[in-house]
């Protein structure tokens, strides 16, 4: 059984409290399924809903059922709303791959969406409060960029982590100052564009990644003082943004593809989920990578391109140097480090970017993969045909 990425779209990712502030996850989900059915039609009768959203406090039941119904997607049609944190949005695709290997059905929506301007504060008051003040938990750090495993900030887990690999700020700044370039030269190009449907917010319409910094330098980036501790690495420049938006898309059969008469946009060759043995980021696409290349039997020079989330720019840093790939492979339309990590809108906006960019190229293979809190990794191998 032969799967494809049939369709997909995404919303302008927005900084954060920034020009997306006053538009819900919820909405930001819809406004990239209603254009995903403007496209494919047929898929307001899709077999499931897979999405994923992380920050689900206060979204009420099920959200993907919401965002799905609003957009024109048939009430008959099941939801689900996954988390696995980051890794969730690429978990929709591998889920939906399964299930129409197993013949449960043959076309999914897939993605994910996230608001982290948003995310409430909560409070348990249910016991009520007798005296003093009621403390307050602010669910963006609680519910997204806190491991629950090692109870400290994926930040400062990170940064310790930097030190154990001999990883610099300088080799951080660097690199972060190359995805900036990169995704400003995509912008300018327009590569970026391809992907976008825009949102309309505070009487005008986004049409572009909100933060994207044409004007990073090296040197710029060496001045930001240290985010998480004081003898740290990670500033505000070289590690990933928060964001705000939504990527959403389309995996069917092959078969359901041409009965329909669509051209897909990639193949799904193979995927594989990793965790462990400790709960540090750096190295878990790494091993997500080497799971799914054992797997379909390659090797990493077979591969023309890899999307590798820059949850951290340590995170590409580590995983390049222990598989030894080029740069020159690697997020070549710049990463979240320009573009923004909206958590649950990430990971197919890394498999979206990856097989428009194989397009343009004539074809051939590339690999999406992301790390997750709680120290886990996902990779997905998509091949664009050089003829379909």
């Amino acid at each position: 059984m032969t799967v494809v990425i049939l369709e997909g779209v995404r919303t302008p990712f927005g900084k954060f409290r920034g020009k997306l502030a006053d538009v819900s996850a919820k909405q930001l989900g819809s406004v990239a399924v209603k254009e995903l059915l403007r496209r494919v039609p047929e898929a307001k009768n899709a077999d499931g809903v897979i999405l994923a959203q992380v920050i689900q406090a206060g979204e009420g039941q099920n959200p993907a059922r919401k965002v799905a119904v609003e957009a024109g997607v048939d009430l008959s049609v099941p939801a689900i709303t996954l988390n696995n944190v980051c890794l969730a949005g690429l978990a929709s695709v591998s889920d939906a791959t399964r299930r129409i290997v197993l013949q449960e059905g043959q076309l999914y929506i897939v993605g994910g969406y996230d608001s982290m301007t948003n995310a409430p504060h909560t409070a348990n008051l249910r016991k009520s409060v007798p005296l003093g003040k009621a403390e307050f938990t602010d669910t963006l750090i609680n519910d997204g960029l806190w491991c629950s495993l090692s109870n400290e900030s994926m930040g400062v887990l990170t940064d310790k982590k930097n030190k154990e690999l001999g990883i610099t700020r300088k080799e951080q700044d660097e690199y972060a100052c190359l995805s900036q370039q990169r995704a400003y030269k995509a912008l300018q190009e327009g590569r970026l564009q391809e992907e976008i449907t825009p949102v309309y917010a505070h009487e005008e319409w986004l049409k572009e990644d909100e933060g994207i910094r044409p004007n990073t330098t090296i040197e710029g980036l060496a001045k930001l003082r240290p985010v998480f501790t004081e003898d740290g690495t990670i500033t505000a420049g070289n590690a990933s943004q928060m964001s705000d938006g939504a990527s959403i898309g389309i995996v069917a059969s092959e078969t359901q593809a041409e009965k329909l008469g669509y051209t897909p946009l990639a193949r799904i060759i193979g995927w594989a989920d990793i965790a462990g043995p400790d709960t540090s980021l750096h190295l878990k696409p790494a091993q997500a990578i080497e799971k799914v290349l054992e797997k379909t039997e390659l090797t990493v020079h077979d591969i023309d391109l890899f999307e590798i989330n820059e949850a951290f720019a340590s995170v590409v840093i580590a995983s390049c140097k222990k598989l030894k790939i080029p740069y020159e492979k690697v997020n070549v339309n710049g990463g979240a480090i320009a573009i923004g990590h909206p958590l649950g809108g990430t990971g197919f906006r890394l498999l979206l970017t990856l097989v428009h960019e194989l397009k343009r190229r004539g074809g051939g293979k590339g690999i999406a993969t992301l790390c997750g809190g709680g120290g886990q990794g996902s990779a997905i191998l998509v091949e664009v045909p050089k003829r379909w």
